[in-house]
């Protein structure tokens, strides 16, 4: 297992423990971590539950993270029975295919978005297929009636950044047999979210992830929204103490300061709007974006050449081997500096 999970990360670009040299001193625009500290609350929040001498460590956190499945049932509109937390999204997704998927069966995604689907199937032996993109963002020969065990639809899409409409996903939701999980890692930043569907129909999964909108990659946080059994499933084969006492204390600060979140989620879509327009008087091509990155392609299509140019530069961005990403970057959206910077050395590059 572990060999194919290095080829398969290796074919979406993905490069074990990269760093440069001195990445301190480098503008980060690779992993679409959010440019801006979290919530002064969430480190008080933090500083408290430590104690002035760390003698909370000593004791064991909650289990069921309820103070946090209360606090997104409250913020989100559902009872806590159809919440969970988890010790980053990617924890979320892997249950959820050895809740649902047996050894042998079919698990499928869209390609291209999120490669970590096919590691996590591989490793619980489950099959993989994948269903391609045709020029309108439809689903390229999806079946009437899909059997697999488990449809994975990121919304907005990753890497590329456009939206999929409700009404779509809807009549995804109809047509899957098994369960449809919605990765809204990055709908904080979208006009629209599919939660609403979560109580329409009894197979629809959605996660979310802290990492992205919340500011707190560094604390592995996630959480889905589904009905009770699904959540009771999960459940039961979770780690008994997933998330520590600081993870726990974080989340709840996090999504109870919604002033903070909403300022800081709307800083990051009006730069990604202004770079978005600076790309295009370059002459880049790039897809309409709803998360906290764009994808862009160069005049010549050669993106390898570009991301090369930004990496003299110290600036880091995402290129894929992919031949179907390759002519372009994802270029996560960092502060109003850190971009106005990548404009000028785009221009400098040619």
């Amino acid at each position: 297992m572990i060999p194919l999970r290095r080829n398969i990360k290796q074919m979406a670009g993905y490069v074990p423990g990269f760093q440069p040299p001195d990445v301190a001193a480098w503008i980060k625009l690779n992993t679409n971590e959010n440019p801006y500290p979290p919530s002064p609350k969430v480190v008080a929040a933090i500083l408290a539950e430590l104690g002035a001498d760390g003698g909370n460590l000593r004791k064991y956190p909650d289990a069921g993270s309820r103070a946090g499945r209360a606090a997104a049932g409250k913020l989100y509109g559902f009872d806590p029975s159809w919440v969970i937390l988890a010790n980053g999204s990617d924890e979320l997704l892997n249950n959820l295919i050895r809740a649902f998927v047996g050894e042998g069966e079919e698990i499928a995604f869209v390609h291209p978005s999120y490669t970590y689907y096919a590691t996590l199937a591989e490793i619980q032996g489950a099959r993989v297929r994948t269903f391609g993109l045709t020029e309108t963002w439809e689903l390229a020969d999806f079946p009437e009636r899909y059997e697999g065990k488990l449809f994975f639809l990121v919304n907005p899409n990753a890497p590329l950044g456009f939206t999929y409409p409700l009404e779509f996903i809807e009549n995804l939701a109809r047509r899957c047999a098994g369960m449809l999980v919605l990765d809204e890692a990055y709908a904080d930043f979208a006009d629209e979210n599919a939660l609403a569907l979560v109580k329409k129909y009894e197979n629809v999964v959605v996660t979310r992830t802290f990492s992205k909108s919340y500011c707190l990659a560094g604390m592995r946080l996630g959480l889905a929204i589904a009905r009770p059994e699904v959540i009771a499933a999960l459940d039961k084969i979770r780690d008994h103490y997933n998330l520590d006492r600081l993870a726990q204390a974080a989340a709840m600060a996090a999504l109870e300061d919604q002033a903070y979140f909403t300022e800081c989620v709307r800083k990051i879509r009006e730069t990604r709007a202004w770079f978005t327009g600076e790309l295009r008087v370059l002459g880049y091509g790039v897809i309409p974006s709803r998360a906290n990155f764009v994808f862009a392609t160069p005049p010549d299509r050669n993106g390898k050449r570009v991301y090369d140019g930004l990496y003299q530069r110290k600036i880091l961005v995402r290129h894929f081997s992919d031949p179907l990403l390759a002519e372009g970057l994802r270029i996560s959206i960092g502060t109003r500096a850190e971009m106005e910077r990548t404009i000028e050395a785009l221009r400098e590059i040619g």
